[in-house]
């Protein structure tokens, strides 16, 4: 047992009978856990509608066919691919002329199946950074078997090989952390460096530069935190004429520093309110508000975009343009630099806008404003510069629930060109999507999707999934999913999305509404959609199902611990479930200003309210569940969910569970093994509600 894995402060065994389940790779816990699996393997995975279940969930993520998502660097185009022949992936290049074709040429850069098999090890791509202007070194991450932390490798992209440490390369051990690009020879680094170095959350508390050559102790110490930070980093932003380094401290969530770094190594902090999003490009300073600020004389609202010159900033002046203030039907979902426009991405009732802002050529006066040329104007539409220092290009992706995901190319001012569309997974046709808005205890209107058959039988019947998150100000739009439509709605199931408050739907002010003591508002948002499907006569508490995962799996625990009445079938995936320990497990400690401390007896009175663990009692009714988790998982605790399932299976009730070996926070590490996890939650919702 690791002091990562459970904090020996916090309570004993005797306040906890099952405290002994947190211990991740003890072999007691994991007999418990195999014994489990084997179950749940010999029942709902036997059987033939299993077998096909999780055979069209494979094809889907396996597909050929699928749109390659590209990032330009440099002359090249490239993107990360998994497919039935390489499930640990591939990292490829190509050029833009022949991306533009129906099948373009790649060239592999990196087989992270070969090199495992090359290495002995379970790597997972964690992705990669490349040095810029001469794009031949990149700094390439890579998970043992998904976990969160994760080594750093320097990688030569002439000669497609790592740089060993011997011969110069920079390499970081295995930890929480990274490694950011300086030069050709100077990093930053924020990682494990021994007793001290990381924070109660995990992750790192100093950052560093680091030459070449040279030993990682020795590296240049350029901030320290504290220990009850979150998390410390450098980085440098490459823009050219523009070049500048910051030093990054993230107190908690939504509570952020940042630095400028000047060649003195002196610190001058950018001084917004912590709760801020600060953003920059050449002479441009953003500031994204998620609190009132008052300054210069000025109030500026919550959710609002604020613009000034960042030299000006840094000299004292405070003089802002609004350029995005949100009503209560909007709120900002993004803001993407092109080479001589920013894009305005708004969500207006959970559907997505785009606007176009041109910033005054001298810095000073208006900027421009004008809509985007042939957005799409139904579902969701993600936008991202296609070379920021170069071109006005944006890449354009849109998607719904029953449209597959298409991805265009669009100079800004100019209509965008279709380049390449998601294949058809599954039969869409009679099928509709509607926005409907329930009513929340406190008569808050909540908006949520339905998609269903479009002569659906109203007499409560359907098999219906409803699902949620509602937390870290994390937006749910619509999205187009083949193994949904296969797994689901093709089979004749109604599929539901709750916008509940905690999310980002809405803006910060949506999210701060279910925030602590006020967390019960987002469990009865959810518990309000839930009986708005059954007053309209989509489904019925037998035929209604739940699923969510993370903190959608413990809004998923608090629906089966609070509104067991509600539902038919509950699934909870790597979940939070005990609320009193979270903050002593893993990285637990920087979710504090989301739930609360649970060390504080005063905050423990409401977050008890909302701990499933908890709430549980034995001798109440409860829906079938199916809880699953990763052993891998080293973000959220793998024993919160070992925890509830076996006090649930000791009171005899119906549990089913599942604990992936390898699989990280996501849950698995491949597409066999996302495939079969997708399918045990499809099957277990058809067997308990159809």
């Amino acid at each position: 047992m690791t002091a990562e894995q459970t904090d020996t402060t916090a309570p004993t065994a005797d306040a906890d009978p099952r405290l002994w389940l947190e211990d991740v790779e003890g072999d007691d816990a994991l007999a418990w856990v195999r014994e489990r699996n084997a179950q749940t393997t010999s029942t709902l995975a036997a059987t033939e509608e299993f077998t096909s279940t999780q055979a069209a969930l494979r094809g889907v993520l396996d597909s050929d066919a699928k749109i390659p998502d590209v990032s330009k660097i440099g002359d090249h185009l490239y993107n990360f691919w998994k497919d039935s022949t390489h499930v640990r992936g591939l990292w490829r290049r190509t050029t833009p002329e022949s991306y533009r074709t129906d099948e373009p040429e790649w060239e592999t850069v990196l087989d992270v199946d070969a090199l495992g098999e090359t290495e002995g090890e379970s790597w997972v791509w964690h992705g990669a950074s490349i040095l810029r202007p001469a794009y031949r070194k990149a700094l390439v991450s890579l998970s043992r078997g998904g976990s969160d932390a994760d080594v750093t490798r320097e990688f030569d992209l002439a000669t497609k090989e790592f740089v060993a440490p011997e011969d110069g390369g920079f390499y970081r051990p295995e930890s929480k952390g990274d490694l950011a690009w300086v030069d050709d020879d100077t990093v930053y680094v924020f990682t494990d460096t021994g007793e001290g170095s990381m924070t109660s959350s995990g992750y790192p508390r100093v950052a560093r530069r680091w030459h070449r050559g040279t030993p990682l102790e020795s590296a240049t110490v350029l901030y320290e935190g504290r220990t009850d930070d979150m998390y410390i980093s450098a980085f440098r932003s490459h823009t050219p004429g523009f070049v500048r380094d910051f030093v990054a401290r993230s107190l908690a969530f939504y509570s952020n520093e940042l630095y400028v770094l000047a060649a003195d190594d002196s610190l001058t902090k950018i001084d917004v309110p912590d709760s801020a999003e600060v953003g920059f490009r050449r002479e441009w300073l953003l500031v994204e508000l998620r609190d009132d600020w008052t300054v210069g004389g000025t109030t500026y609202t919550s959710g609002s975009l604020l613009a000034t010159g960042f030299d000006d900033f840094l000299a004292g002046g405070r003089d802002f343009t609004v350029l995005f203030e949100p009503d209560e039907s909007t709120s900002l979902a993004g803001a993407t630099w092109t080479q001589h426009h920013l894009v305005l991405n708004v969500l207006a009732d959970v559907k997505n806008r785009l606007h176009v802002l041109t910033p005054p050529a001298d810095g000073a006066g208006p900027w421009e404003r004008s809509e985007m040329l042939g957005a799409p104007k139904i579902g969701t539409v993600a936008v991202r510069a296609v070379d920021v220092d170069a071109s006005d290009d944006v890449w354009l992706v849109a998607t719904d629930y029953l449209t597959p995901t298409t991805l265009s190319i669009a100079t800004v001012g100019q209509e965008p060109e279709l380049l390449k569309s998601m294949p058809v997974f599954f039969d869409a046709d009679g099928l509709t999507v509607e926005q409907h808005f329930a009513t929340s205890d406190d008569g808050t209107k909540v908006p949520y999707f339905l998609v269903r058959r479009a002569d659906l039988a109203l007499d409560g019947t359907a098999p219906t999934l409803l699902y949620g998150y509602g937390g870290f100000e994390i937006s749910l739009t619509p999205g187009y999913s083949g193994g949904l439509g296969r797994a689901w709605l093709e089979q004749g199931g109604v599929y539901a999305v709750a916008n509940i408050r905690g999310g980002g739907e809405y803006g910060p002010r949506w999210h701060q509404l279910a925030l602590q003591e006020n967390r019960h508002r987002a469990y009865e948002d959810f518990s309000s959609v839930a009986k708005d499907l059954v007053t309209r006569g989509i489904t019925s508490r037998d035929h209604l199902g739940v699923q969510g995962g993370s903190n959608g799996g413990l809004l998923t625990g608090n629906m089966l611990t609070q509104y067991p009445e509600l539902f038919g079938a509950v699934v909870i995936q790597v979940p939070l479930l005990d609320m009193k320990r979270y903050s002593h497990l893993l990285a637990g400690a920087s979710w504090m200003a989301e739930y609360g401390d649970p060390d504080d007896p005063a905050q423990w009175e409401f977050i008890r309210t909302f701990s499933p663990y908890h709430l549980f009692d034995a001798d109440r009714e409860y829906p079938p569940v199916l809880f699953t988790t990763s052993t891998r998982d080293d973000r959220v605790h793998p024993g919160h969910a070992r925890k509830l399932a076996a006090a649930m299976i000791e009171a005899g009730k119906d549990v089913t569970y599942y604990e992936n070996i390898e699989g990280g926070h996501g849950g698995a590490a491949n597409n066999e093994q996302a495939s079969f996890m997708q399918a045990l939650a499809y099957r277990f919702l058809w067997e308990r509600l159809g």
